[in-house]
């Protein structure tokens, strides 16, 4: 079930009434009810994966609880792992490892009969397999105490607001306000209907718009030009930023019109004066989930020089893996590990060239050329992150630059002809994308765009609600509802 279909509209309304009426203690029945529901609505088979998970995490919790010494609580964890990498491993990356080495035996001219499982990736899995590990391992660390409530365990594997998609949760946030008695309250429940209306816009209006350009070009790159190639790529990372972001506002908003405060998944990423700055501001769920458990157990910072650039690029190379099964993300992912370490070691000479050229004494030049730099780096990593294969993206590396300094305005208007769009669309974009980050600007000293919203008059915020309303109706792209999923899905 997609947040931006008609299911949605009947299903959610109807859990929050249901909700309110029904008394506090079985509401997580309710919501546990709700949740399987909203994820079998997909393929119903694939809840038996979430229940197999479910079942091996809280029983194996309760048998580290018993146990006091850490050590012998180690073998628990492991079948934790085990288990739920393994799961993760058969249905996401079996194929993808399988078809590598297959072509490893073909260089060789050697027989490889494996064939390929004919299985269809579950609908996000690899979010739901981190949140029940990151839970075990807090419980064999010894950082919380085992849940005994079995259905409120469940339920936290499988709220459906963030199942799909995030934000990742931790438990010691999420799993007591499971226990809380969320009485309705009517801003509570504005904000976070305006939330969810904030995110259906950037999802609706602005990325699946964004989609279009992007989509025609990407999906046949050899046919186009720099120029083209360099619209799709910047459309690119604001449509994957509003697909995303909108789904996590969406999640955040859908929770807290219940009563459930989920985790800030992003902060006005593509301001960021540098690459470690912006893996601070996007997906903060995701990132802090590696930081906390694989960075940090590799050894952090807190290791020789090599070891420190080795933990770092680790780390990226694994989190472009977990994006996907293709070498695509791996390749995206080490660009990002590349960029920190070149910046940890440039960081002296620049800080030199900043003092030569008195840049400190202008910093909105200064934070506007850090900015300007960060959202180049992250464009071009995001080439191998969009492209079908890494042919396609090393095509595109290629070509990007193509006599892009060289166009007149008749060149662009048959580029524009090309690529598909009209004028009008093509500037509507851009008019879209220049108002979200200059509503980002006019919010950036709030935490989010709605908490800003909180401080302005009466007829301000009903203004706005209709406005955002509005904008859905008259400028939302619909399409079927397979090309309309959230990005993130896949993985």
């Amino acid at each position: 079930m997609l947040f931006n279909s008609l299911k949605f509209l009947i299903f959610f309304p109807s859990v929050v009434v249901i909700y309110f009426i029904v008394p506090y203690r079985f509401r997580w029945l309710l919501l546990l009810g709700a949740s399987y529901y909203f994820y079998m609505s997909w393929k119903p088979e694939y809840i038996v994966l979430i229940i197999i998970s479910t079942l091996i995490d809280y029983f194996l919790s309760l048998k580290m609880g018993k146990i006091t010494e850490k050590r012998k609580r180690k073998k628990y964890l492991i079948l934790s792992i085990i288990s739920n990498l393994g799961i993760l491993f058969v249905f996401k990356y079996f194929n993808f490892f399988n078809n590598s080495l297959r072509m490893v035996f073909q260089q060789f001219n050697l027989y490889y009969g494996i064939p390929n499982f004919k299985l269809l990736l579950p609908v996000g899995i690899s979010f739901y397999t981190f949140q029940t590990l990151s839970y075990t391992i807090d419980v064999y660390k010894g950082n919380r105490e085992p849940e005994k409530h079995f259905g409120i365990f469940a339920l936290y594997v499988s709220f459906f607001p963030q199942l799909v998609a995030g934000p990742i949760e931790r438990s010691e946030r999420l799993l007591p306000q499971f226990y809380e008695n969320h009485k309705f309250n009517y801003e509570r429940v504005m904000n976070g209907l305006t939330m969810m209306g904030w995110g259906f816009l950037k999802k609706i209006v602005i990325a699946d718009r964004l989609a279009i350009i992007v989509n025609k070009i990407y999906n046949n790159p050899t046919e186009y030009n720099g120029f083209s190639l360099i619209v799709a790529t910047v459309f690119f990372a604001f449509q994957i930023f509003c697909d995303f972001s909108g789904y996590s506002d969406i999640a955040i908003g859908s929770a807290k019109v219940m009563g459930i405060e989920l985790i800030e998944n992003f902060k006005r990423p593509y301001f960021s004066k540098s690459i470690s700055e912006f893996w601070r501001r996007w997906h903060i769920s995701l990132s802090t989930w590696f930081r906390d458990y694989l960075y940090i157990p590799l050894g952090g910072n807190r290791v020789s020089v090599p070891r420190y650039y080795f933990n770092i690029f680790f780390t990226f190379l694994v989190s472009g893996l977990w994006h996907g099964a293709n070498w695509t993300f791996i390749v995206w992912g080490a660009l990002h590990g590349f960029y920190l370490i070149m910046g940890k070691m440039t960081f002296k000479i620049r800080r030199r060239i900043v003092k030569i050229l008195k840049l400190e004494k202008v910093p909105f030049i200064h934070k506007s050329i850090q900015i300007i730099i960060t959202f180049g780096l992250v464009c071009f990593a995001w080439i191998f992150f969009r492209a079908n294969s890494i042919e396609e993206a090393f095509y595109i590396v290629q070509n990007i630059f193509v006599d892009v300094f060289f166009l007149n305005l008749n060149e662009t208007k048959q580029n524009l002809i090309h690529i598909g769009v009209d004028k009008f669309d093509f500037l509507l974009s851009i008019l879209l994308i220049l108002i979200l980050e200059g509503i980002h600007v006019i919010t950036r000293k709030q935490s989010t765009v709605v908490s800003n919203l909180e401080k302005r008059p009466i007829w301000i915020r009903w203004l706005i609600y209709y406005a955002i309303i509005f904008a859905i109706i008259v400028l939302g792209v619909y399409e079927v509802e397979e090309k309309s999923q959230f990005i993130y899905f896949q993985f």
